[in-house]
């Protein structure tokens, strides 16, 4: 596909990618419980007539067969909301559009992940006779909660698969730019949750209690002085305690008190050594204590490795959307800290995963992501659109 072409496609489809986006949007459903919006995909596939099949629970893979030798490429995005309440106004006035359930809403910009691959879908449909190979179109469930990229890649590994694309919007990023590098995109997370058990009594005597609140609290701030120093400096390994609870009432020491958080990485090792420091300060301290530690998850891995971008693809795709977007739209950006479940499709495939600006301070766009006030520039559809059919028109010339 020449320049011309990939943005005729993308001013086409400029209106179509608009009202997905909103009708997603509205739709707004919970991870594998996206009823409303899966049904949507499957009309949209349908009206296509390409072949597809149900993944998981609401998820969907749907197949462009050229008949004719080529790459196979899988596009993917995810579909699902948050259990979050959205404010009715942005940064800065009224919302295009507002979530139809109260509870729920896309504060991670799903939505506009969605209505990119649905245009994408219908663009490369209609160029159907210029492709070669095979391109899959995979709506991934449940991203939020890791409920649906295990189905989608028992569905890929099915066929063959020569590379992965994916995209995400960033509420850091400028509307109008777009980020693409080889390396870690995205970090990887552990869960850590730990009971700590002592010995329960009454507050006037702490000589024959084991108090496993005192406990659990050296447990915290022994890991802050620790993590400091335990790790190459550089090296991002936020720890996030979020949650610290024990007992119930001001006269007793507790038998036992909790402590959960998370641990993110990009670098797999040091997410180990993560993994032993903790071990090591927690039983120590208990041990100072009289106490004794249970791992209430066995650090339980989101992501299972940091995302990675194939350092070939990344580069084929970095020089083709270069010469389709305008001067100074590829921006650099450090990695994204968040987890995201396509990292593991970079664990199995040659990955290339693009971020995509949609911070707009007239609008009222750059609030964080899952939050309440978070929304999109829709020029950021028009943006993704280009994205997408500039990687595959890259990969297809370098598979010709």
């Amino acid at each position: 596909m020449e320049n011309k072409q990939i943005h005729e496609l993308a001013a086409s489809l400029k209106q179509y990618s608009i009202d997905c986006r909103r009708k997603v949007h509205r739709f707004a459903e919970v991870a594998a419980h996206e009823v409303k919006t899966s049904a949507f995909i499957q009309q949209e596939i349908q009206a296509l007539g390409l072949p597809y099949e149900k993944v998981s629970t609401t998820g969907l893979l749907a197949v462009l067969d050229t008949g004719r030798p080529g790459p196979h490429i899988a596009l993917r995005c995810d579909i699902d909301a948050l259990p979050v309440a959205e404010e009715p106004n942005n940064l800065v006035g009224p919302r295009v559009c507002v979530s139809d359930d109260p509870n729920t809403c896309h504060a991670c910009g799903h939505d506009a992940h969605t209505a990119v691959l649905l245009a994408v879908m219908k663009a490369l449909v209609s160029v159907k006779e210029e492709l070669s190979g095979s391109i899959y179109f995979c709506f991934e469930e449940g991203e939020e909660v890791g409920t649906g990229y295990q189905g989608m890649l028992d569905a890929l590994a099915k066929r063959p698969v020569d590379v992965c694309y994916g995209m995400h919007v960033l509420a850091g990023l400028e509307a109008g730019t777009v980020n693409i590098e080889a390396g870690p995109r995205m970090a990887s997370t552990f869960e850590l949750g730990m009971k700590v058990l002592g010995k329960s009594g009454h507050s006037s005597r702490p000589d024959l209690a084991h108090n496993a609140v005192f406990c659990a609290a050296n447990i915290v701030t022994n890991l802050g002085a620790v993590w400091a120093n335990a790790f190459p400096s550089g090296e991002a390994l936020p720890l996030g305690i979020t949650t610290i609870q024990g007992g119930g009432v001001y006269n007793a020491f507790p038998e036992s008190a909790y402590i959960n958080g998370t641990v993110r990485y990009y670098n797999e090792e040091l997410g180990k050594k993560a993994e032993q420091t903790i071990r090591k300060v927690a039983l120590n301290t208990a041990d100072m204590y009289d106490c004794s530690v249970e791992f209430t998850n066995e650090f339980y891995h989101m992501g299972e490795g940091p995302l990675m971008n194939d350092p070939h693809y990344s580069a084929l795709a970095y020089d083709r959307v270069k010469q389709i977007l305008p001067e100074g739209a590829m921006v650099h950006c450090a990695p994204w800290i968040a987890t995201e479940s396509f990292g593991i499709y970079s664990k199995q495939y040659p990955a290339v995963f693009a971020f995509v600006g949609i911070k707009n301070d007239a609008f009222g766009s750059g609030a964080d992501h899952h939050n309440a006030f978070f929304d999109i520039d829709e020029s950021a559809l028009d943006i993704g659109i280009k994205t997408a059919l500039g990687f595959v028109d890259a990969v297809q010339k370098d598979q010709q």
